[in-house]
């Protein structure tokens, strides 16, 4: 139902969570698995990046009944070098095989002072950030780029898609600060927060999306077409047009593919889609790097000099007086203690659609007002 989506009802992260974990249950996710993956959609709807949590299971249904997810698969480390390793994610949902890596890459890291880590034949792992937040949690340093199975990012001077968001997450821990953490897709935004626009009905802001003639594209139903159905048009790369340098967000957006895709042997989307058959899985890569501080210099100085660097970037003076200077993180962590507080809105045309999901897996509705 369009038009009521700027109507959002608030609900406690405990229950969103929940009903995560019921529908994945339902679908025939293991329970071990189904927790991590709930845990982490929750996570993400906490910090604010709505695009990327709950919002998702539509998604994630319709590729499950169309075949090409394995709900049931659990991930295999096929090699191990000592500070590197490969992870076949077995066609299942990249939550799980993504939260195995990066804690892997931070094991490796803690014995080597540098773990990297590659998962292969996965699906969307959500977002990236989530997986930087494990490595900084844990007192390190870390690092993440995936590869995507959407085409959807017009490469500069080009005229069709040929790349995904292909997301960089990067994060690196403090002593008293917000740890940094940067997390971006390498199109100027993401194709899901098209989606939370669409849901809000809400119109882009122009350079967001153009259309099969390089033309702006600001109605989001309209963009969903070129970016979800339609061959042509799609979104920019980071920058938005040549003027205003998106080459660097399509150089971005390469490095990410060849990280979490090439290297760990993925599927190249623009390349296998052609060819790719119904049910086949994703096959998207992703790649997770830790560095352990502590192997590089003494203990706690490299906390203490992050905390330094953030504390002169917060004195730096701001351009307007009611809009202090911050860094990568603190907008999501100061989101996250408002919803703590409030909860988790989920606007009334998403509701519908997981009111819709929730009857078809046989499990309760769960996210009415408490």
């Amino acid at each position: 139902m369009r038009g009521n989506g700027a109507t959002a009802t608030d609900v406690p992260v405990g229950q969103v969570r929940e009903q995560i974990l019921l529908v994945l249950q339902a679908w025939g996710m293991a329970e071990d698995l189904a927790r991590t993956t709930a845990d982490l959609m929750a996570g993400t709807d906490l910090l604010g990046i709505d695009s990327h949590g709950i919002s998702m299971l539509p998604a994630y249904e319709e590729k499950w009944r169309a075949g090409s997810l394995r709900l049931d698969a659990r991930a295999r480390i096929v090699r191990d070098g000592g500070a590197s390793a490969l992870i076949d994610g077995m066609g299942g949902l990249g939550y799980p095989v993504a939260a195995q890596a990066m804690h892997l890459a931070v094991d490796k890291a803690l014995e080597h002072g540098v773990g990297a880590v590659s998962v292969c034949n996965s699906h969307h792992f959500g977002a990236a950030g989530i997986y930087a937040r494990i490595a900084v949690e844990r007192g390190v340093v870390g690092l993440v780029t995936s590869s995507a199975n959407g085409v959807i990012m017009v490469p500069t001077r080009g005229a069709m898609p040929m790349l995904g968001t292909n997301p960089i997450a990067f994060g690196a821990p403090a002593a008293y600060n917000e740890p940094f953490l940067l997390d971006m897709a390498t199109t100027t935004v993401a194709a899901n927060k098209v989606k939370v626009y669409d849901f809000l009905d809400k119109p882009l802001p122009r350079g967001w999306a153009v259309d099969g003639q390089g033309g702006a594209v600001t109605d989001a139903a309209a963009a969903m077409q070129f970016i979800f159905t339609r061959p042509e048009g799609g979104l920019t790369p980071l920058g938005g047009t040549a003027a205003m340098s998106s080459h660097k967000g399509y150089g971005l957006a390469m490095m990410a593919q060849i990280l979490g895709g090439t290297l760990s042997g993925s599927a190249f989307a623009a390349r296998r889609a052609p060819t790719r058959r119904p049910g086949e899985p994703d096959d998207v890569g992703h790649f997770f790097l830790a560095l352990n501080p502590d192997a590089f210099r003494a203990a706690g100085s490299f906390e203490s000099d992050m905390d330094d660097m953030i504390d002169a970037m917060h004195d730096t003076p701001p351009a307007n007086p009611d809009e202090p200077v911050l860094v990568a993180g603190e907008p999501e962590a100061a989101e996250r203690e408002r919803r703590l507080r409030q909860g988790i809105p989920i606007p009334a045309a998403l509701a519908e659609r997981l009111r819709g999901i929730c009857e078809r897996a046989g499990t309760p509705y769960l996210l009415d007002r408490p």
